[in-house]
């Protein structure tokens, strides 16, 4: 029989919900609640300060008093610390009225648990998707020593296709306490379905190889419907998961691939030493499997997760540290908010000049320009297509990786082939020429070993020259036989989509190419103005009667779209000059998405005609800017889906981002545009991008990686002075009074005429942030003070929010607030991100100052 007392306890325990909300007042409005766990309770709630929702999580009352808030809150701070694209970032966090909670973005998705429970199974490549960006995660976690511990469905959200992984840091503080409370309420640290042999024992060592077995878990019921093991109670299913064999996938589903089988069972091995090393090499393993023709559908989804270190090549002492942000396989949609998706951290060969060795990597290709016979260079454009094309067609192909067209650009002519290798770390050259013969053009390909500069292979055919379209299929698939009988490795050549039928618009498109190319080499060696405008007119006039030739290919109006597009850049920032050339690529380029809706380069090119009419504000309406803005994104958002290695899409939506959305996910954009094709003609704009969020979100190591990496290709380019100055006002590298000095005289050189006053001023800023920083102050002070602008050279104020971070660093709070009120005068609007310190951009510079009642007068207004 019960005890009345009990009922009567239970009526009078006070509502959580409403006491939740009296706890919170003025900082949250607690709206419902939206779901509970073993740990914590989750409540749907508005940010007042931010406007905006947020998810609470409150841990349970016996957990919380087995923790203590001391250890909670230290082990929430150390995982609010983790920015990732897959890992659910954290707000805030605090104890009030007896709650120990943490604040998250509410994020309007499913988590993978109620997508199991709606689907039961997903397909191979979603599975592997996820799965990747997972692992993704929680390699950058694993790489700062920090182990989630309770990986399973339930803490993996999808948002827009995309995995995030939540709850890092309560496991780790149950994890933290376990010996000295949590022994005595007899709860898990974990949840039994996914946890390793060493964590269900209780071992005191748990490394990131747990973490990996509970990821296997997860994936293994993303493919069969159920985890590898069940039973009646807790102890039934540790106990299975230490002594039973792994039940096979391919026995539930035959269809599951020999190497996807593979990598889940060495990732479920019950010895942490017998699993993959890392999460990062297990997802490797995913990526390089072959998913079977439902995957191959799926177009270019797989190829960067294979652009990883090469085999045989070890990695450069003098790179940093880097973590692997797997590409995931069969990538669904790569938007997740920061064109995030699926992608690997930085891990492209870098571009050096070192020796050749033997060890290069025969996958990474360099397909270099055909040449023609001498004296008949007036089929020239031919041999550009061709060539141009078999890169587009090999670089489809899973397993290889292909330079780009800007990357082997450079290399034309009679450049020798161990300089090539050595400048674009190819293992496999391919060379030839194309030479017409009357009504006939014999082709010869030859295959040439990077390391050793032989030849490996030759094949040459003659074909009508009527039929280039079915030269160049037969061109590709000689190369295709060669690299197959190098490697010993099928190669797989994917069919051609949106392709012409006519020889007439092909030849015409790569003679607008031509005129085209023509046109930028005028542009780049200063050329007249009318004499860049007659090539550009030649080019768009070509691509014109392309266009006639077949109204039904998109690429001919792509073409006009883009030259359109680069008429209006070389007018500058004026918008009446520039407009009738956006107009006229944006006509040109909705009339080739008529044509063919899905095409990445016309969603990319639209998207960018959209974002620079933007930016030039040519659409006065509020509500119309917005949504051109919008529609901006929408374009480029859907050409990075259907094509992840868009690179230029990429490289936009990372300035786009950077405007709208945050440093965060200008930085995962620009990685993704960098990525995709390291020789992008806007590389040098996407690397100072990179270093810049980077120093923003006060990633150092990151800055200093992006900032070598552009002084080493661009050594001319003044933002890599400028950089490496800026480096020195951070704590990663020591405070060089004299090198600093150095940096500021060749800026002073190298700067833009038109900026140059400026650039010089700034430079002497940071200077001063170098000098407090080797505590010299009052030298410090004096070159601050020198170094102001006046309305003429600094009408913004810019160098006034520099000039906060020198006193600062010098500990002169009342100079520092003098300086952040000119700046805050010029910019009014600024207030508000100063005020929000969930913000990582440069706010850091304010951390030691945030707190004074001053600095709130100043940005808050009271």
């Amino acid at each position: 029989m019960s005890n009345p007392l009990d009922s009567l306890r239970v009526a009078a325990r006070p509502d959580p919900l409403q006491s939740l909300r009296t706890a919170l007042e003025g900082r949250y409005v607690v709206d419902r609640l939206i779901g509970e766990g073993g740990m914590a309770t989750v409540y749907l709630a508005q940010d007042t300060r931010h406007d905006r929702p947020v998810a609470i999580k409150v841990l349970r009352p016996e957990l919380a008093a087995s923790i203590g808030s001391d250890r909670f809150l230290r082990e929430i701070q150390v995982a609010a610390r983790l920015q990732h694209p897959h890992i659910l970032g954290l707000y805030d966090s605090g104890e009030a009225a007896g709650f120990l909670y943490y604040v998250m973005p509410f994020i309007e998705g499913e988590s993978l648990r109620a997508k199991l429970d709606r689907d039961e199974q997903l397909s191979i490549p979603e599975a592997v998707q996820l799965t990747c960006e997972v692992a993704d995660a929680l390699q950058y976690a694993h790489n700062r020593k920090i182990v989630h511990r309770d990986i399973k469905p339930e803490n993996i959200l999808i948002h827009e296709g995309h995995a995030l992984v939540a709850d890092f840091g309560i496991a780790r503080a149950v994890s933290q306490a376990k010996d000295e409370k949590l022994t005595e309420t007899g709860m898990a640290v974990g949840t039994p379905h996914y946890m390793s042999p060493e964590q269900g024992m209780g071992g005191n060592h748990v490394d990131g190889r747990s973490d990996l077995y509970s990821l296997g878990c997860v994936f293994y019921e993303m493919l069969v419907g159920q985890p590898p093991f069940d039973g009646p109670n807790t102890m039934a299913i540790l106990a299975r998961h230490s002594m039973e064999a792994v039940p096979s996938l391919q026995v539930v589903r035959n269809s599951i691939p020999d190497e996807i089988e593979e990598a889940a069972m060495r990732a479920l091995e019950k010895m942490p030493a017998d699993r993959f090393s890392s999460v990062q090499e297990f997802a490797e393993a995913l990526c390089q499997a072959d998913l079977g023709p439902a995957a191959r559908r799926s177009h270019r989804s797989i190829q960067a997760v294979r652009r990883t270190t090469p085999r045989g090549v070890a990695k450069p002492k003098e790179q940093p540290r880097r973590r692997m942000l797997i590409l995931a396989a069969a990538l669904l949609t790569v938007l997740a908010g920061t064109g995030w998706g699926a992608w690997r951290h930085w891990h492209h060969p870098p571009i050096t000049s070192g020796a050749v060795t033997g060890d290069l990597d025969p996958h990474r290709i360099a397909v270099l320009y055909f040449g023609g016979e001498t004296g008949k260079d007036s089929a020239s454009y031919i041999a550009d297509g061709l060539t141009e094309g078999l890169i587009d067609r090999l670089d489809q192909v899973q397993g290889l990786d292909v330079i780009s067209q800007g990357g082997v650009a450079p290399f034309r002519g009679d450049v020798s082939r161990d300089s090539v290798a050595r400048a674009l770390r190819a293992g496999t050259l391919v060379t030839g020429t194309i030479e017409p013969e009357r009504d006939r053009l014999r082709v010869t390909a030859r295959l040439i070993d990077g390391a050793s500069g032989a030849e490996f292979a030759r094949a040459s055919f003659e074909q009508s020259s009527k039929d280039l379209l079915g030269v160049q299929d037969a061109l590709t698939e000689k190369v295709a036989g060669m690299i197959r009988e190098r490697l010993g490795e099928e190669i797989r050549l994917r069919e051609q989509r949106d392709r012409t039928k006519s020889v007439a618009a092909w030849a015409l498109v790569q003679r607008a190419e031509q005129a085209r190319k023509s046109a930028e080499t005028l542009v780049d060696s200063k050329d007249t103005t009318s004499a860049v405008a007659e090539a550009f007119g030649a080019a768009d006039s070509l691509y014109a009667r392309a266009h006639t030739a077949d109204p039904q290919w998109a690429e001919p109006l792509v073409g006009r779209a883009q030259i359109s597009y680069r008429r209006s850049r070389l007018v500058g920032f004026d918008g009446v000059a520039a407009k009738p050339w956006i107009e006229q690529g944006l006509k040109s380029a909705d009339e080739a998405l008529s044509t063919s809706p899905q095409d990445p380069d016309a969603l990319e090119i639209r998207g960018t005609l959209r974002y620079w009419k933007w930016l030039l504000n040519l659409e006065p309406d509020g509500a119309a800017a917005k949504r051109l803005l919008g529609n901006a994104q929408q374009d480029l958002e859907t050409a990075v889906r259907f094509r992840p290695a868009q690179a230029g899409a990429w490289a936009i939506l990372s300035h786009l981002y950077n405007n709208t959305k945050g440093e965060t996910d200008a930085k995962l954009a620009g990685i993704r545009a960098y990525e995709a094709d390291a020789y992008l003609r806007d590389a040098p704009q996407v690397l100072n991008r990179l270093f810049v969020s980077s120093y923003d979100l006060a990633q150092f190591v990151d800055a200093a990686h992006w900032c070598d990496e552009g002084a080493h290709r661009f050594p001319q380019d003044f933002n890599f002075t400028k950089c490496q100055l800026w480096i020195l006002s951070t704590k990663a590298t020591a405070p060089d009074v004299a090198l600093a000095w150095k940096l500021a005289d060749s800026l002073a050189r190298l700067s833009p005429p038109g900026r140059r006053e400026y650039d010089a001023r700034e430079a002497q800023m940071i200077v001063a942030m170098v000098l407090a920083r080797a505590g010299m102050n009052d030298s410090a002070g004096h070159v601050a003070l020198r170094a102001r602008g006046g309305p003429d050279v600094d009408p913004n104020q810019d160098l006034a929010y520099s000039e906060v971070y020198v006193h600062i660093l010098r500990g002169d709070k009342e100079r520092a607030f003098q300086a952040l009120k000119r700046y805050l005068a010029a910019n009014p609007e600024r207030r508000a991100s100063l005020a929000d310190t969930t913000q990582t951009t440069s706010n850091w510079w304010f951390r030691s100052i945030e707190d004074d009642p001053q600095f709130r007068t100043i940005v808050f207004g009271r």
